[in-house]
């Protein structure tokens, strides 16, 4: 979220309704002493970037390492996430999908932005904008292409739909040249963007 009040509001008329309610309740609580706007970033930078996805990239680090685990995580990925010590605020249930070189999973909420908070911390501004929820389901391939993650023709891409009820978390597949690594130094290479299926975790160093 910007807070860059110099360059004037015009660019307000481009945000959805809901973006252009927030920004407006923001600046008059900041013009009024009431938050600071560097806090509200700091705390949004917590929980978009750290917190949540560290819990989600922990849980697939795990699964790569135990295989026990990562057969629970198949079987009932609720029970097994919150045996780590984490719980879905909403109460929903999870769903993890596994990455294979045959088969690629991606994550979309078409209706409005139901996400696995738990695992993955705050939504990204992308994951709830109009043309993702859209381009995801019609042109996969095209909407992965974009973010940079090019698939070979012969990968499936399968596009999983997020609901209130039921929410996913994407396995990616675990990187070559891996498996001297502690399952910490595996959870350093798995992103928030790999967990949405929208990337690939990273190689290591």
């Amino acid at each position: 979220m910007t807070h860059d009040h110099d360059d004037g509001h015009d660019h307000d008329n481009h945000m959805d309704p809901m973006t252009a309610r927030v920004r407006a309740l923001e600046t008059l609580l900041s013009d009024k002493g009431l938050i600071d706007p560097a806090a509200i970033d700091a705390i949004v930078d917590t929980y978009q970037n750290k917190i949540g996805p560290r819990n989600g990239a922990r849980v697939v680090a795990r699964a790569w390492s135990e295989p026990d685990f990562c057969e629970w995580l198949k079987r009932d990925a609720t029970a097994a996430i919150a045996s780590m010590g984490f719980y879905g605020r909403q109460g929903e249930h999870m769903k993890a999908v596994f990455n294979t070189p045959q088969e690629h999973n991606l994550v979309v909420c078409t209706l409005c932005s139901c996400y696995p908070w738990s695992v993955l911390g705050l939504p990204p501004v992308w994951y709830k904008s109009p043309p993702y929820r859209s381009r995801a389901v019609m042109e996969p391939r095209s909407v992965l292409a974009e973010f940079g993650a090019h698939l070979p023709e012969d990968v499936r891409i399968r596009v999983w739909d997020s609901t209130a009820e039921l929410r996913y978390l994407v396995v990616p597949m675990r990187p070559e040249g891996t498996d001297g690594l502690t399952q910490e130094q595996l959870a350093d290479l798995v992103t928030r963007d790999s967990m949405i299926g929208t990337a690939f975790a990273e190689a290591p160093r």
